[in-house]
């Protein structure tokens, strides 16, 4: 008879390998093809062909991470008639033909594009939004946006979201979405929690240094 923690190690390792399998499988499934093309079509007026928005108020997806996206694309339709949990009229309209399949696959596409830098756009406050990125603002109980996006704005998969390079326009303006409660699909309210901390200078800052972030 197999030992308790042996069998324990073998159980996990087989899990392990049938979750892997699974996930290949999943990916194989992506039709990437009509990906490339839906972002061709349908998204390159915004984000571009390769997810390198070039309208600051328009945000890049290149190099996001494809939970992330998956979830904002998910977020922004409404599902058995209940009213969607991001609200864009825009981007509803975008979204409006796509099924879970597409969404996952548009997702997977725009993860795999080279993200473009760029250099921060005001330099006279990038010292402050490096502060507020790397320490936070304590005397505010606002907690440093590199413990959950990474040093260089890589963020986690599946978890938090890649923010390096992201347009100050449109970063500053999903800030104080936040803070406004006018965007409500983070999980716990976590970012609403955290930008209603925040002043207009400070939200200026932070995004300032996150579009210069390497």
């Amino acid at each position: 008879m197999l030992k308790p923690i042996l069998k324990a190690v073998l159980l996990t390792g087989l899990f392990t390998a049938l979750s892997a399998t699974a996930a290949d499988e999943s990916a194989a499934k992506l039709d990437m093809e009509k990906a490339k093309q839906t972002a061709s079509t349908l998204c390159v007026a915004c984000h571009n062909a390769d997810g390198n928005s070039t309208i600051a108020q328009n945000p890049k997806l290149a190099s996001q991470h494809p939970e992330y996206l998956y979830k904002q694309l998910h977020d922004f339709k409404s599902w058995n008639g209940k009213p969607a949990e991001r609200v864009n009229p825009v981007m509803a309209g975008m979204v409006a033909a796509l099924d879970e399949a597409d969404m996952r696959a548009l997702a997977a596409y725009f993860s795999e594009q080279k993200l473009t830098l760029d250099e921060a756009k005001d330099r006279a406050n990038v010292v402050q939004g490096q502060h507020i990125w790397r320490a936070g603002i304590a005397a505010k109980g606002v907690p440093a946006c590199a413990g959950c996006h990474g040093p260089a704005g890589a963020g986690l998969p599946a978890q938090y979201p890649r923010v390096q390079g992201q347009h100050f326009d449109y970063t500053e303006a999903q800030l104080k979405a936040f803070r406004a409660n006018e965007r409500a699909n983070d999980p716990n309210s976590m970012m609403r929690a955290i930008a209603l901390r925040m002043t207009d200078v400070e939200i200026n800052a932070v995004a300032s240094y996150i579009q210069g972030l390497r």
